[in-house]
């Protein structure tokens, strides 16, 4: 049988084509990033955050509708409660960590002034808990959910 001729030009009968890489270990190092971002999204969990906020007092139903934006904005939105001057916004968080939950829900009125036409109140309260925690108080009577879940609603 006759040899293969690895000169001979890619598509010749006989001709050999090599696929070039830069080095061997270009599939080695794909496979580490490929299992790093399968470990970084493993550990990404949810985080109940309550975010108090409070300022001048506003007109209800410009801070209604500016919580609604917000909420339509936000896809793991649960429920928002508010008055003339304060409210709060209770939501699901995914991230890695308390830090990062705690960074992301202390930008969030910020971040979503402008485009949700929030009053320029500041952060006055936050609680973050993970997900396990919540569901503990539920269980324990301590922390209920919110009166009414779900949606934008007064203080009552």
């Amino acid at each position: 049988m006759g040899r293969r001729n690895e000169g001979a030009a890619a598509g010749e009968r006989g001709a050999t084509v090599r696929e070039l890489r830069p080095m061997a270990t270009a599939g080695a190092e794909d496979r580490e990033a490929a299992a790093a971002a399968r470990a970084a999204s493993e550990q990404i969990r949810l985080w109940h955050v309550v975010l108090s906020v409070a300022g001048e007092a506003t007109v209800l139903g410009d801070l209604r509708a500016a919580l609604e934006r917000l909420a339509h904005d936000h896809s793991f939105f649960l429920t928002a409660r508010y008055a003339a001057d304060h409210a709060e916004i209770r939501y699901w968080e995914q991230a890695r960590d308390l830090h990062d939950a705690a960074a992301m829900a202390l930008r969030l009125w910020g971040e979503h002034k402008a485009t949700a036409k929030l009053p320029p109140w500041e952060i006055v309260g936050l609680e973050v808990v993970d997900r396990a925690t919540y569901h503990q108080r539920i269980t324990e009577g301590f922390g209920g959910p919110a009166p009414q879940l779900g949606g934008v609603h007064p203080y009552t």
